[in-house]
């Protein structure tokens, strides 16, 4: 996949950002920026939610932070989208608040030369440059099926190779870092 889809590049610069350089992560990566759906991460070692805040740092527009269960969720939800920020969910259970659903769906609604997007009984302007990610710590959630249609379900658990790749480049930025600075 990273062969096909994938930019040497932009990889390498997820790689600075805090992405892990195992297989699983990158193709999780290609799929996280490459898929239409915006992307539900199970991350229990929150490798994923801190390579999206150290990626959200070099943002335009900036990246806001929100847990579920906060009560100004959909306000700030409703600014980013007008604003065109990135959006990270942290902590999401394994029920999706309904109110998420316009969002999830992308129901965008062409209006003039933009477009905009209903939350509730308001109508927002839709930047193109919004960007949603949603992570849980669950290490195995069970959504439903009318939430797995709705997301790109990507598993950033860390495997028992992926493990072995990761402690092998640490090893080689601690005891070769010439090589590493070669390589980066």
């Amino acid at each position: 996949m990273s062969k096909v889809l994938g930019d040497d590049v932009t990889i390498r610069l997820w790689g600075v950002a805090g992405l892990p350089s195992d297989k699983l992560s990158v193709e999780n990566g290609i799929i996280m920026f490459k898929s239409r759906r915006w992307p539900l991460m199970i991350d229990p070692q929150t490798q994923a939610n801190k390579f999206v805040k150290n990626l959200g740092k070099d943002v335009e527009t900036g990246l806001d932070v929100f847990k579920q269960s906060e009560p100004n969720l959909l306000r700030g939800l409703e600014l980013a989208i007008q604003f065109g920020k990135w959006v990270l969910l942290e902590n999401v259970g394994e029920q999706l608040d309904p109110a998420l659903e316009p969002i999830l769906l992308q129901q965008k609604i062409k209006q003039g030369s933009g477009y905009i997007i209903k939350l509730g009984d308001k109508s927002i302007s839709y930047s193109d440059t919004f960007k949603l990610y949603l992570t849980t710590t669950l290490p195995n959630p069970h959504y439903s099926p009318e939430t797995q249609v709705k997301i790109s379900l990507l598993n950033f658990a860390i495997t028992q190779f992926g493990l072995e790749e990761q402690m092998l480049n640490q090893l080689i930025k601690l005891e070769f870092p010439d090589l590493q600075a070669e390589k980066d």
